[in-house]
Parts: structure tokens; sequence; C-alpha cells
């Protein structure tokens, strides 16, 4: 069903590449994978019985599976693979941005720290390329690094902000924070988000004061409406299975303006950490008069240490009204006053972390950033299941989370049960770095500036991490595509951002990565930059060269986990037959690689990961 929106993508790419009248020729060949014995009877959890099924749950699972991942997994299996990406270290990108600043500043400034020197890091740390500020070390913690980025896009913190956006080590920091609380506990998670100086800028809570009516002062809500509508619990009420609660035909509202003063005063009195001015105070050299004090230089620590209370400034003389709902944590969920800051935002965020609608509302988002758009409630309520229980009387336990919902049997084989409802657009950004790490992508110095060309990434693809335009992601969970989508009372998140600029610059730079940036190249400006990304095409030119339809194969497992139609199928030879060793000298093995890749990252079967 969504992939029939991008099927006029792949005939105009056809076309453009002189392969029409193949597309019309065999318009009879079915569009959609053969399902013959794909479903098997063993658990969803036992396998993978093949290299497609390990792509697949690599595409889940990680930023693009690469053909040593593929076999990796083959031999050791979900269960053991899962246990082995829990254990592995946490990489973070802070450090990298402090090896850049200490490199000798030469003439081009190599040694300027931005924001996209964050964004350097962080392809680094996806891309498994080799981190020249670790001695060449290569992350390891794909599912991770995954989970954070999943994470990123439902805890939102922008450079879009004016003051984050010259405020790397902040965003660095943030991001290292949900990487390394992707496999913690939802409460600590909630807790170290809350915070996070990168968060009290971007939602207001640092130095948010307490009530003062003669100074006409009082609490800012921004950060209590978003903890609540975004991060936590959501607008409505919901059923285990994440459906909305009704009551005589009506969504129950889950809060209201008074819960969010409530949580407006919780949020009061925090401040920096310790910045040696005022003695941790809210103001600096005068002591009667608000000043903004803060760090004075982007790397330095409190920008990336938690805020600290500062109780002066924390509203203890009023009774906060918190979230109401069975067995509340608070006897009718009423903060009653006196405690200091640090208190009382504990009892705020347990009232939260709490809440029946937090197992839903993050079973349902993470399913949606790594599965599927619309998952079923009965796969809902097994991954909310999860979260309330790991099994051991733990709640919020996100390692249990990811765990249920990547062993779930509608992830392993729901691409098979429901092939008109499964499945998600992939994010334009995913799409490269799956392009990448599946042709070896490695730049010759080590750095990657790449990722951060004019217009930068986010103007090609739409999105850049820790980039999105609001609060809200780069797209909202609940969006519907105009047309069937809608119709049918579904939702497409990722669709929101597929513009009609989008529709065209994504392949563009796409076109660049695949005819421009390869190991040799000198065909572009840039191709033989020492920090552009060069991928390894000679590793697929030779079978490219002689058996094209087992190049065309190799390709259907690692970008298609082996769900290329028998129409794609013949689209891909029909246009590989074309170039030839009298059409394209020496080169026409390399050719034929560029064409396929081209060809299939542009492709609607490839462009809904299924």
């Amino acid at each position: 069903m969504q992939r029939s929106f991008f099927a006029g993508a792949l005939a105009r790419v056809a076309c453009a590449l002189g392969v029409c009248a193949a597309g019309a020729a065999n318009a009879q060949l079915s569009h959609r994978p053969d399902a013959m014995l794909q479903h098997g009877f063993e658990a969803a959890s036992a396998g993978p019985v093949g290299d497609a099924a390990a792509a697949r749950f690599l595409a889940q699972a990680t930023f693009g599976p690469t053909l040593a991942d593929i076999a990796h997994l083959r031999a050791i299996g979900y269960q053991a693979w899962l246990d082995e990406q829990f254990a592995a270290s946490t990489t973070t990108s802070e450090p990298y941005l402090d090896w850049v600043a200490g490199l000798p500043d030469e003439p081009d400034g190599n040694n300027y720290v931005t924001d996209d020197t964050r964004l350097e890091s962080w392809a680094i740390n996806v891309v498994g390329s080799p981190d020249p500020s670790r001695g060449n070390r290569v992350a390891t913690d794909q599912l991770r690094q995954r989970v954070a980025f999943a994470l990123s896009e439902i805890f939102v913190v922008s450079s879009e902000n004016g003051t984050l956006a010259y405020s790397p080590w902040s965003l660095a920091s943030y991001h290292d924070m949900l990487a390394a609380n992707a496999f913690g506990n939802y409460r600590t998670l909630l807790e170290q988000v809350t915070r996070h100086p990168a968060m009290g800028i971007y939602l207001n809570s640092i130095q948010n004061q307490k009530a003062d009516e003669a100074q006409n002062i009082h609490p800012d809500e921004n950060y209590a409406r978003e903890v609540l509508q975004l991060f936590s619990v959501g607008l409505v009420q919901l059923n285990p299975d994440g459906t909305v609660l009704l009551s005589d035909g009506q969504p129950v509202a889950t809060y209201t303006q008074t819960t969010v003063r409530g949580f407006a005063a919780v949020f009061t009195g925090w401040n920096w950490s310790n910045v040696g001015c005022g003695e941790n105070t809210y103001t600096c050299c005068d002591e009667e008069t608000f000043h903004w004090c803060g760090p004075s230089n982007p790397d330095e620590a409190p920008w990336q240490r938690p805020m600290e209370p500062v109780d002066a400034y924390h509203d203890t003389t009023t009774d906060k009204q918190l979230l109401v709902y069975d067995n509340v944590v608070l006897p009718n969920g009423l903060l009653v006053h006196g405690g200091n800051a640090q208190v009382e935002l504990g009892k705020a965020l347990d009232n939260i972390a709490k809440h029946p609608n937090v197992g839903p509302f993050m079973a349902r988002r993470l399913i949606q950033r790594l599965v599927t758009s619309n998952p079923t409630p009965a796969y809902v309520q097994r991954v909310a299941g999860a979260f309330d229980d790991n099994g051991q009387g733990v709640r919020g336990d996100l390692k249990a989370v990811i765990r249920a919902i990547l062993l779930d049997p509608e992830a392993r084989y729901g691409q098979w049960s429901r092939q008109d409802t499964f499945g998600k657009l992939r994010e334009p950004l995913l799409k490269l770095t799956h392009l990448w790490r599946a042709m070896e992508g490695r730049s010759t110095g080590g750095r990657i500036g790449s990722l951060a060309p004019w217009p930068p990434i986010e103007d090609w693809y739409g999105q850049a991490p820790l980039r999105s335009p609001t609060v809200f992601n780069f797209f909202k969970p609940d969006f519907r595509y105009p047309g069937e989508v809608r119709t049918l009372g579904l939702v497409s998140p990722e669709f929101q951002i597929l513009s009609d600029t989008m529709v065209v610059s994504t392949p563009n730079n796409l076109y660049y990565n695949v005819f421009c940036y390869y190991t040799g190249s000198d065909r572009c400006w840039d191709s033989e930059d020492a920090d552009t990304i060069q991928m390894n095409l000679a590793r697929d030119a030779p079978l490219a060269a002689s058996n094209p339809a087992q190049l065309i194969e190799k390709y259907n497992v690692l970008f298609m986990s082996g769900q290329m139609s028998p129409f794609m199928r013949n689209v891909l030879a029909t246009q590989l037959a074309t170039i030839t060793q009298s059409t394209h000298g020496s080169a026409y093995g390399r050719v034929r690689v560029q064409n396929a890749l081209y060809l299939i990252v542009n492709s609607p079967e490839y462009s809904i990961q299924k």
C-alpha cells in the first residue's frame, strides 16, 4: 500500500536512465516479493534462518546492514547478538570535539569546532569508520547508537535554538547521555533529560523562577507541557494496547492546565552546574537584580553537567497538582509544598514515570522509529508489557523494551502476514548511512566533512541528528498522508518531510554519493578530499562485470532484505545489460554497480522498509 506513493519515482528514475520501455514491457511482472515458504514454524526469536532475514533485522536495529554484520549475526543468532550489543561499551562524541579543538591551528582552520563537528563525530560513530580521535578505533555499539537516534527524535533538543546552535559540546553531551541511557531505565533517562542544560536551554527550564507577583514573574510552562505531551504520557489516556481510552465515546484528557501549572512550579530553581559566579545562585555580581549567569565558552563543563538546584528560586509555598491516575504515587496526585527542588523533582518524575500511559506511549513511538509505522494494538501491548515488567518486577527497563520490539513475531514476520499495512518509509538520513555502511564508506584522512556540505545535510535530506525544526521532531508520530493512508486510518510519520523539495534533493545527493564519491574517483570537485567519504565500488565491480544477475541478488539481500519484486529485478537487469565494455570501456563493472545502487536506493520498494 505505502509503496504506491513512490511508484512514480522509480518510473521517472528508470526513464532518466533509458529503461522506460523495459518497465512497460514488464508491466505484468509482480510488484510484490515472493512470500512462499517465508514464514517459518520456529519462534520469532530463533534464527536468523538466512542472510535476508539477518539483513532485515539489522535494518531495524542498526544504521544499515553490512556483509560482515550479516555473517556475524548468522553465526551467533538474534539473542546472542542482542546480548553482545547490550554489553558493548558506549561510543561518545564529546571526546572527538575535544580532539578537534586540540589539533594544530592550520590555515584552513580545521581545529575550529562547530555543530558540524558534532555531526561529523556522529557520522563516524554510526557509519563505523575508524575514529582518528581514538587511534582509529571502530565503534561497535550499533544498536545503542540506533536507539539513541530514535530517542533523540522523542526527547527533542535542537541546534535550531539560537543558543544551542553555538553549543556543540552541549548537544554532543546530550546525545551521549541518550546513548548512555539507551539500555537503562526510563525513569533515570527522564531525570537526566530533565536536568541536562541543553534541555534547560531548549525548553526554558534553566533559571526558571518561582512566582513573584510583585515582579510579574511566573514559572515558565514550556518544559512542563512537553515532558507530559511528548516525553511520557501524551494528551489522552490510553489502554494497555495503546488505543485511546474512551468515556461516553470521547477521549479522556491525561491532564489539565492546572496540572501543567503544578509541574511548572516543580521545575523552578534549577541552574547551571557551579560556574563560579555568585556561589551558584541566579545572580551575577548584583545580588538584587536577576542577570544571566552561565558558562562563557561552549566547551566549558557546565554545558555538559546536569543542572543543579538553587532552592532560593524554587517554589516551596505552593501545593502542586500533578497527574492523577489509579494507584497514583501521590494521594490524588497532589504534591504538598515544602520540599526542596531536588526532592520535589524526584517525586514529580516518579509521578510521571509510573503513569499507566508511559508503557504504551513509549512502546508505540519506539516501534515506529525502528520497525513499522502502524503496529497492531497487540504488538504495542506486548512491548508495553515488557516496559511495565521486564520479567523481574522492574518497570521501565529499556533493554527489555528493545528486545521485545525487535524479537516480536510482528517485527520478524509482519512483512508477510500484514503486507498491505506493515512497514515504514525509510528516514532519508538512514538511506545515506545504509549506503555508506553497505559499501564500506571511508575517508582517506579519517575525518568526515561530506555530511555537512553547503547546503547543509538537512537541506538535502530534511533531517540531521539534533537539528529538528521544532520540539515535535522532523515529523509527528500521528501524521497521516492525504489520500489512501488517511482514508484507511493509518499513519505515515516520515511522509511529513517528503516534500516536493525533498523528493528531488535527496536523490540528487544520493547521486553525488554514488557517482562521485568512490575510492580513486576524481569526477567531482571534492571527490579526492581527505574528509570525503569514498565508497568501495571496486569490491563488487568484477561481479557486476561477469554476472550482473548475481550482483542484483547480492544487493537484494544487502539493501532490500531479500524482498525485491520480480518487476524490480527485471528493471535492474534490463538497465545493467545496456552497460557493456563497448559502451563504457574497462569501467563498465563499476558503472553497473553505480546504476544498480542508484536505482535501488531511490526505488519505491527500497524506500519502504518492510
